[in-house]
């Protein structure tokens, strides 16, 4: 099985409920219809018209997420308004137990989702940010696990900070854990230097975040810096840094800035052949979004990894 199927197969181990705000863009509801067909989700398509339909949760969810919003200078009123928006909506939903996760993005920019998510939602204890990860999936099973790589932050932070890049580190690592079934995740901090081969602030910059990262999660394996071709080429790890139990067999690649990473994934899908699949990490319950150029099945996909980061 590839890695669609693989999630797949494991969100189908414990269904669970996944909102989609945009339940009127027609691409959604044939989403639906797929994930209800395969099992992989329940999936609740909210529109304005559901919503109005439902008074008494409308009406809770309005004075519960102006109790969450008070202290920043929300009214009742705003409250009201907010509540009856599908994504403030479908974000209380998950806030309040009462949905898994959540998947939007057909028709909404990421942050119209993010927004509500960071106000409400809240990111994971521990973590101080959210990310993004690509699931990378190699015709050259020679690298990674067995072809399989996951590179992070490669669509929101455009310049992390140390500790920023140590969160991002631990959290992608946990992604591939429970994402991918990667039981041993080997975490590479990427520069442009090799364990001292070069000095400047940048490479500080991701010498300081490895170590950020190995206080935050001492029993993950992780290492820097590290170029690229010292962290997935054996005999190039072991040239550059012998002895790292990362250099040479990284499954994780952490770039150090937006620019590396974008350009980096684009690089290993187009030139590489791999395919690919993103996921946001870092919040403490499961949000994803999609492309606005997103296909029936990039929707089921993302559902079906939604709901398997929220098992």
């Amino acid at each position: 099985m590839n890695l669609v199927e693989r999630i797949k197969a494991k969100a189908k181990s414990d269904i669970k409920r996944i909102v989609l705000p945009e339940g009127d863009e027609p691409r959604t509801v044939k989403a639906a219809e797929a994930i209800r067909a395969e099992g992989i989700a329940e999936p609740i398509l909210l529109t304005p018209e559901s919503i109005a339909a439902d008074v008494p949760r409308l009406e809770r969810y309005a004075a519960a997420l102006y109790e969450l919003r008070k202290a920043k200078g929300i009214t009742e009123e705003a409250a009201a308004k907010l509540a009856a928006d599908p994504m403030y909506y479908g974000m209380m939903m998950v806030k309040l137990g009462e949905a898994d996760g959540l998947v939007s993005g057909a028709v909404h920019s990421t942050g119209d989702m993010l927004r509500p998510a960071l106000q409400l939602i809240k990111t994971a204890p521990g973590m101080k940010l959210v990310s993004s990860s690509f699931l990378m999936e190699c015709p050259n099973r020679d690298f990674g696990e067995g072809g399989l790589l996951v590179y992070a932050d490669c669509v929101v932070n455009p310049c992390p900070n140390a500790e920023e890049l140590g969160n991002i580190a631990v959290a992608t690592a946990e992604t591939a854990r429970k994402l991918c079934g990667i039981s041993e995740p080997r975490v590479a901090m990427l520069s442009f230097s090799t364990k001292g081969s070069a000095n400047h602030a940048l490479v500080d910059k991701v010498r300081e975040a490895t170590a950020i990262a190995k206080s935050l999660a001492p029993d993950t394996l992780i290492d820097g810096e590290l170029q690229f071709d010292a962290a997935l080429v054996p005999e190039v790890g072991a040239l550059k840094a012998p002895g790292s139990p990362v250099a040479g067999r990284a499954n994780v690649l952490v770039f150090p800035d937006l620019q590396a990473g974008n350009i980096g994934y684009k690089i290993t899908q187009r030139l590489g052949g791999a395919s690919c699949f993103a996921v946001l990490q870092g919040l403490a319950k499961p949000c994803n979004d999609l492309s606005r150029g997103c296909s029936v099945d990039d929707i089921v996909n993302t559902v079906a990894a939604t709901a398997v980061q929220a098992q």
